[in-house]
């Protein structure tokens, strides 16, 4: 009966588990208590146990002492494997539950360390901001200007290049904030002038460039330019559409080792050189005129330019030719046009581009581009490309020369040339041409004096207009820089920079053509009206008798040609004395009497009225005129009798 009893109650104990498993949702006491609670709550504990031992004992005391002792035995054996099987319970409960504290302390752990990591970053930001402002802070306290005394020491010891680029910084970042960071009792012309020193000292230029580069650009901006200027533009080539196709040449190229890109989205013809393993300049596609070296700021003119097929194009300052065979590649070969290059020691290189090139609509000629309408004729071509001689402040990276050789007087006297030259490009062009009237006027310099100055005097100087260029990126012109104040189209025009648009500095004007009609003024010579620019009192004087219209076309007159005005009344003066004289003597000679003398004399008075009056305009242009063919005939034939008695 003992293996019954033992079998029932140790089932009762292994039944317990599932009440356990119920129990394990509700909070866990501690671990005494976990004990007691369970057991009290199964069917038996071991007390309970013990007291139906006993009471099954003394109900069984009839029993003989064998099944006393088998009793007993049996009841060890069920409490071992009670007291396993409750631990074993005990040890399943407290690991899930600890699993699932476990878990729950991992994600409050996980969040409380990102807080913590966020609010340390936050920190440090802000800790990092006020260090900022006291670094600043600090820094403008403590930079002050050089005294004259500190100067003079500079100027007896070796420039300190690190000191003269700390200080550069320093007062362009002051510049850039001057309310708040200005040095008390100094003021903006005193950190201007010591930035002129610095920077002539540090990049080696002169003072009439530095001070020009300076009324251009702003601090930050200024110290870009300059910058720029001294690292070197990209290589860049123009493939010869007459021969090739850009797609064709990168691959040609791109085998031979060259590392080239598209040139950019404005472009579908050049080509960017990053780098090469052979000589760019003289690989077999180069000497067979596949493409041109060429730099992308001289891509510009001929793009605005846009020439058609079949027109008459003068190209009028042409070498090395890098234009010339863009627009006669433009062209197809078709119409004419006249290379022409004053120099003759640049000719070899214009022609043997054009030949390499395989340009056959070209006729190079050797003139001084001021007398070109007299070579080809007024009013005959399509389309004027000038690309004028300059002061090259634009190509600095390329000749650093320009630093310390250009001066004021330079940069007047290359204007001077620029005005003369434009002037005789518009007189070459028709008006009445039916896909042309355009002329582009360029330069490699970002001088106002050599672009927005030269194009505002023609404006006023002939019938023209300015039109967009057709660049649809670029900086627009100046309409007003300092004292001058330009034409309001002159925003039409461009301005390229290095440190901008990677390219050299330039200016690209595009100008139409609206009447080949001219006045008094647009008939002198382009030499006589360029003359004595601050005349133009003086010509308003000699010009107040015979006219009220004060045009700005005969302030030019009177200024060119004060002297032959001069002249004219003069001679004026003689003859009409001569004839006053005349008059008078035929008077005495026929001995008419008062009366006689009186009444002849009565028609001669409003005569005299009369010839007060100026002759029109256009005889006193149509004189000087023939004064100065005649001039060029005399001046011609003494140069010819002088080359053949040096014969």
């Amino acid at each position: 009966m003992a293996g019954p009893k033992l079998g029932k109650k140790v089932g009762s104990k292994l039944g317990k588990p599932p009440t356990k498993k119920k129990q394990k949702k509700e909070p866990l006491p501690p671990k005494p208590l976990e004990k007691e609670d369970l057991f009290s709550d199964g069917e038996g504990t071991d007390g309970d146990f013990e007291e139906d031992g006993g009471s099954r004992d003394e109900e069984q005391q009839e029993m003989n002492s064998d099944s006393d002792m088998s009793s007993d035995l049996d009841d060890t054996f069920a409490a071992d494997i009670l007291a396993s099987g409750d631990a074993d319970d005990g040890s399943d409960v407290h690991s899930d539950s600890d699993v699932d504290s476990d878990s729950d302390a991992d994600d409050t752990d996980l969040v409380r360390k990102s807080k913590a990591i966020d609010d340390e970053r936050k920190r440090e930001e802000e800790d990092g901001d006020l260090e900022l402002q006291l670094n600043i802070k600090e820094e403008a306290d403590e930079f002050r200007l050089p005294t004259t005394e500190e100067l003079e020491e500079e100027t007896n010891r070796p420039p300190d290049l690190s000191n003269l680029q700390r200080r550069i910084k320093e007062i362009v970042r002051v510049l850039s904030n001057f309310k708040s960071l200005r040095q008390e009792d100094v003021t903006r012309k005193d950190y201007v002038d010591q930035l002129k020193r610095d920077l002539g000292s540090y990049y080696g230029y002169n003072d009439f460039l530095i001070e020009s580069l300076v009324e251009l650009f702003p601090p930050v901006e200024l110290i870009e330019l300059i910058e720029a200027f001294e690292k070197p533009r990209p290589i860049s080539l123009r493939a010869n559409t007459l021969k090739t196709r850009r797609r064709d040449l990168a691959g040609v190229l791109l085998n031979r080792g060259v590392n080239l890109d598209p040139l950019s989205k404005w472009s579908k013809v050049g080509l960017v050189v990053y780098d090469s393993q052979v000589p760019v300049g003289a690989t077999p596609e180069y000497m067979a005129g596949h493409y041109m070296l060429q730099s992308a700021s001289s891509f510009l003119p001929v793009m605005a330019l846009a020439p058609q097929e079949n027109e008459r194009i003068v190209d009028m300052a042409a070498a090395p030719g890098g234009k010339t065979t863009y627009v006669a590649a433009l062209m197809k070969n078709s119409g004419i046009i006249y290379a022409n290059e004053m120099k003759e020691s640049r000719l070899k290189s214009l022609t043997a581009n054009l030949h390499r090139m395989g340009v056959t609509n070209t006729i190079v000629c050797n003139y001084d581009g001021r007398e070109l309408p007299k070579v080809l004729g007024q009013n005959t071509a399509d389309r004027i490309l000038l690309d004028a001689p300059c002061s090259g402040t634009g190509v600095i990276s390329k000749d650093e020369s320009v630093k310390t050789s250009k001066t004021a007087a330079d940069i007047q006297n290359c204007s001077h040339l620029q005005k003369e030259l434009i002037l005789a490009a518009i007189d070459m062009v028709d008006a009445n041409s039916k896909s042309g009237g355009y002329i582009v006027y360029s330069t490699c310099s970002i001088m106002v004096d050599e672009n927005e100055a030269v194009i505002d005097y023609a404006l006023k100087k002939r019938d023209v207009k300015l039109v967009p260029c057709g660049l649809d990126f670029g900086r627009p012109g100046f309409v007003r820089f300092r004292q001058h104040r330009f034409h309001t189209s002159l925003d039409k025009t461009r301005r390229f920079y290095p440190h901008v648009h990677n390219m050299d500095g330039f200016f690209v004007a595009k100008l139409k053509k609206m009447s080949n009609s001219k006045s008094a003024a647009k008939a002198s010579a382009q030499s006589e009206e360029i003359q004595d620019a601050d005349s133009i009192e003086s010509s308003d004087q000699q010009n107040a008798e015979g006219d009220d219209d004060k045009h700005s076309e005969q302030e030019g007159i009177a200024k060119e040609n004060g002297k032959l005005n001069e002249k004219a009344a003069a001679d004026k003066k003689r003859k009409r004395d001569v004839q006053k004289h005349s008059d008078k003597k035929g008077v005495g000679q026929n001995g008419g009497g008062t009366k006689n003398g009186r009444a002849e004399n009565k028609p001669v008075a409003p005569k005299r009225r009369e010839k007060k009056k100026p002759p029109p305009r256009e005889e006193i242009a149509k004189a000087r005129e023939e004064k100065r063919k005649a001039l060029r005939e005399e001046k011609r034939k003494a140069t010819m009798k002088k080359k053949s008695g040096n014969k």
